[in-house]
């Protein structure tokens, strides 16, 4: 996802210096492939010492904390007076937390704000991402925040202070989760029973179950061409990154000191989903798969006499 966010960012700013890290060769020979006026950087502290504006998104909270904090090679150990870093990575509240308190202590000239992203695949290569900024709109950077993120996003969204970006971002991906089970079990129903699921979705559509992941994202092929269901499953938003997700939420409850009624379950099926041969590294979607939706269903379909 940070490779076509990458690609958006420079075709929208051609004037503007850009450096570049990334533990994976291969991320970076892609992208300066694409991308060949980037320049390569040794470190992101590298990268902090030459920009002025500092984006970093990884996969987990201890690779956030080896961006920002490593001894070395961290982006708290470059210059940062009168910087902007935006740390757009899907991880726990209290992690961003301790990093932002740390670089703005060391700091008190830079500013740093959690702005996690959603919209998936399709959102970062065309622009239309929802980026969800830890910051108050009465910050005094918002107005150039908003400038900034909207070179990758289409609603930049001011969710109070730090680390608030990402318990949205976080109840987001999980009320996704449990919505996407819901729409696999009631299309298996439907389908078994020899509903038309094309008709049960135009159906749904103006009844009180609608929802994206059922009109444009259904788990269930051939009822949204463009959704990776249509397509093998294959890009999309990973089945592990959900499993990961959930249990951000599940973390994030037990900080809140609330009772997920639906957590563990969501839990359980996207790791097992997560394990299986048959659905690994494919969009988190697959779950229809998982839970044995059938996905030559027109065999099912009863036919009017």
């Amino acid at each position: 996802m940070g490779l076509r966010m990458g690609r958006n960012l420079a075709k929208k700013l051609p004037n503007s210096g850009m450096y570049i890290y990334d533990v994976s060769a291969k991320a970076v020979d892609e992208f300066k492939a694409s991308t060949p006026q980037a320049i390569l950087c040794s470190s992101a502290k590298e990268v902090a010492e030459k920009a002025d504006v500092i984006f970093s998104i990884v996969p987990e909270s201890s690779h956030v904390r080896a961006v920002y904090l490593a001894p070395e090679t961290g982006i708290i150990n470059a210059n940062l007076d009168g910087k902007l870093l935006f740390e757009l990575s899907t991880i726990d509240m209290e992690t961003t937390r301790d990093i932002g308190e740390k670089i703005l202590s060391k700091h008190p000239g830079a500013s740093y704000y959690d702005a996690p992203v959603s919209g998936g695949d399709t959102g970062a290569d065309a622009g239309t991402l929802t980026i969800m900024v830890g910051c108050s709109e009465s910050d005094k950077n918002w107005p150039q925040i908003q400038e900034i993120l909207s070179t990758m996003g289409k609603d930049i969204i001011a969710c109070g202070g730090l680390g608030n970006g990402l318990i949205v971002k976080i109840c987001n991906n999980y009320c996704s989760s449990i919505i996407t089970i819901a729409t696999t079990d009631t299309f298996n129903m439907a389908i078994r029973a020899g509903m038309d699921p094309l008709l049960l979705q135009k159906i749904f559509k103006t009844s009180t179950c609608a929802n994206s992941n059922c009109q444009v994202m259904n788990p269930v092929p051939g009822l949204s061409p463009k959704a990776p269901s249509s397509n093998g499953y294959k890009g999309g938003f990973k089945v592990q990154y959900m499993l990961k997700d959930v249990g951000l939420a599940l973390g994030l409850a037990r900080t809140a000191g609330v009772t997920l009624a639906l957590g563990n379950m969501s839990l359980g099926v996207y790791q097992g989903a997560s394990l299986d041969p048959r659905c690994r590294d494919l969009d988190s979607k697959v779950v229809y798969r998982y839970l044995g939706g059938p996905e030559d269903w027109k065999k099912y379909v009863r036919k009017s006499s």
